[in-house]
C-alpha cells in the first residue's frame, strides 16, 4: 500500500484531495499535514512514497519544506499552488519538485499524476540493480550507486529528475530522444501534453554541466527531433 502525504494549510483542500485519491477503490494510506513543519515531522516518522504539498503555507511554506526534504530524501514531490507563472514552475523544478499542479485542479488530473509518479518511482527502484553503477562520457561521470555526478572531476548537484534525465542520455550517448521519449523513460508514463516539462529540466541541466549553456557541448538539441548527449571520447 502506497503512503501519500498531503500537505496544505486549507483543511478543505486536504479533505478533498483525500477523497480524490481514495476514489475508485484506490488503496492508499493518506497522511495529513497543514504546514511544512508538520510535513517534515511526518516524513521523519513514516515511510512515505509521495508528497502532495502546497507552496503558500504559514510557519514553513512548501518551498522551504522541499529544500529541507531534498537534503535527505528523493521521495517524489508534487507541488500545489494557486500561481501559474512560468518562473514559479522553474523554481519548483530547480529545487527538486517532480511535478507541479496549479489550483484549482481537476480530480482526475491529480489522481493520474499521482499514479504516474508512484509507478515511475517503483519502476526506478525495480530497475536499479540491473543498471550499470558507473557511466562515463568524456568528462561526465554518473555514479549510479552513489547517485553522484561529476564533470571534469567537479561534483554537480542535481535534482532526482535532472539526474534521471542525465543518466538516460549519458547511458545512450549519441542517441537522439524526442521529448515524449524522454518523458516516458523518466516519468514512466505518456506525457499527455506535458512534454514542455522536459525542456525546463534540460535547461537546468545545461546551466549546471555546460561551461556555456547557450552554446552547449554535451546536451545537444537536434532540430525537429529532440535531444541527445554528444558522444565523447
Amino acid at each position: 500500500m502506497a503512503c501519500i502525504l498531503v500537505c496544505d494549510d486549507e483543511r478543505d483542500i486536504v479533505r478533498a484531495l483525500r477523497i480524490y485519491l481514495l476514489a475508485d477503490n484506490r488503496d492508499y494510506r493518506i497522511l495529513e499535514a497543514f504546514n511544512g513543519r508538520e510535513a517534515l515531522d511526518l516524513l521523519a516518522k513514516n515511510e512515505v512514497d509521495l508528497v502532495l504539498m502546497d507552496i503558500m503555507m504559514p510557519e514553513m511554506d512548501g518551498i522551504e519544506a522541499l529544500c529541507a526534504l531534498r537534503k535527505t530524501s528523493d521521495v517524489p514531490v508534487i507541488l500545489l499552488t494557486a500561481k501559474s507563472e512560468a518562473e514559479d514552475k522553474r523554481m519548483a523544478f530547480r529545487l527538486g519538485a517532480d511535478d507541479y499542479i496549479t489550483k484549482p485542479f481537476n480530480k482526475i488530473e491529480v489522481a493520474a499524476r499521482v499514479e504516474y509518479q508512484l509507478r515511475r518511482n517503483s519502476r526506478r527502484a525495480a530497475a536499479a540493480p540491473a543498471q550499470p553503477n558507473l557511466l562515463r562520457n568524456g568528462p561526465i561521470v554518473v555514479d549510479d550507486e552513489g547517485k553522484r555526478v561529476t564533470v571534469d572531476g567537479a561534483p554537480i548537484s542535481l535534482t532526482p529528475t535532472e539526474y534521471a534525465i542525465l543518466k538516460l542520455l549519458t547511458a545512450n550517448a549519441g542517441t537522439v530522444f524526442t521529448l515524449k521519449e524522454i518523458y516516458k523513460q523518466v516519468w514512466g508514463s505518456d506525457p499527455l501534453g506535458a512534454e514542455s516539462t522536459v525542456l525546463v529540466h534540460i535547461r537546468h541541466l545545461r546551466e549546471k554541466i555546460e561551461i556555456y549553456p547557450a552554446k552547449p557541448r554535451y546536451l545537444i538539441s537536434v532540430f525537429g527531433y529532440g535531444y541527445k548527449m554528444e558522444k565523447l571520447d
